[in-house]
């Protein structure tokens, strides 16, 4: 028995999240069903997270145990042959037995995009939420960074479905970064474009371009990013002042919060692991 480790990339848009579910096509089936082709047995594929749907991924870890003579670069070649479009191996490699992508994994970055243009470009639309209107950027930062630490995050989370799904759930979590940045718009250059003209729409960018909310943490509730971004932007339109968004952690109570985004805007950018893992 051998154990595989993959680095991948995804487009979720047009899949209904990571997890198996019958009849719908997701990124953990489209691993089974061609893994299961290439090495003709069954296969069980591990995931660092469980990305939901519409959700991406810059670099999300997976693996496998399988019995075969293929090596890494064989797999890696056969999953971006096989696989949809909207699906790529970044990375393949044989890693020990004991390591499994979500219990071994020390911490997940996630990023949510915010472009703040007058147009949004069409090409960005399946991975940026348009918020045109005005933002109190400075608020939003600054409360970015209250949750940094170990907190109750019990207000940020959407609902587990049941009281009892409620009482297993242990709300407290560790954020180890949370930031907002600023990106400059994209410099497409339309045929004629002079680099003078370029410059000048860089230069004059304003509101333009895109805010970027990074957080990094082990683990996350069910839509606590994309509520962590809902509240944000209630801080940054004036609805929540950050005496009320203190507040937040202790009341544990959701509907004080902001309402979750929508996944478009949502990735998973990177997993980390203590150890390498190769076998040399």
């Amino acid at each position: 028995m051998r154990n595989f480790k993959l680095t991948l990339a995804y487009d979720g848009t047009d899949f209904h999240g990571w997890q198996i579910q019958p009849g719908r096509a997701t990124i953990q089936g489209s691993l089974v069903a061609v893994l299961e082709g290439v090495v003709g047995q069954r296969v069980i594929v591990h995931g660092a997270g469980r990305t939901d749907a519409g959700v991406h991924a810059l670099g999300q870890a997976a693996n496998f145990h399988a019995e075969t003579r293929l090596d890494a670069p064989e797999f890696q070649r056969a999953l971006n042959a096989l696989l949809p479009p909207a699906i790529r191996i970044l990375e393949a490699e044989e890693v020990d037995l004991r390591f499994h992508a979500r219990w071994d994994a020390l911490a997940k970055t996630y990023q949510y995009r915010i472009f703040r243009g007058r147009v949004l470009s069409p090409f960005d639309r399946r991975y940026t939420l348009h918020y045109p209107l005005s933002l109190n950027e400075e608020a939003m930062a600054e409360a970015a960074r209250l949750f940094v630490g170990e907190h109750d995050f019990g207000s940020f989370a959407a609902s587990a479905g049941s009281e009892a799904g409620e009482r297993e759930i242990n709300p407290r979590r560790e954020i180890l970064r949370s930031e907002i940045l600023r990106r400059a718009p994209p410099a497409f250059a339309a045929p004629g474009t002079t680099l003078a003209n370029l410059a000048a729409r860089l230069a004059s960018a304003g509101s333009e371009g895109e805010l970027v909310y990074v957080v990094r943490g082990k683990s996350f509730l069910r839509h606590m990013v994309r509520k962590l971004v809902g509240t944000l932007l209630d801080v940054g339109r004036g609805r929540l002042t950050l005496e009320a968004f203190r507040e937040l952690f202790e009341l544990r109570d959701r509907s004080r919060s902001g309402a979750a985004v929508p996944p478009e805007g949502l990735a998973l950018a990177s997993v980390e692991y203590a150890e390498p893992w190769r076998i040399v």
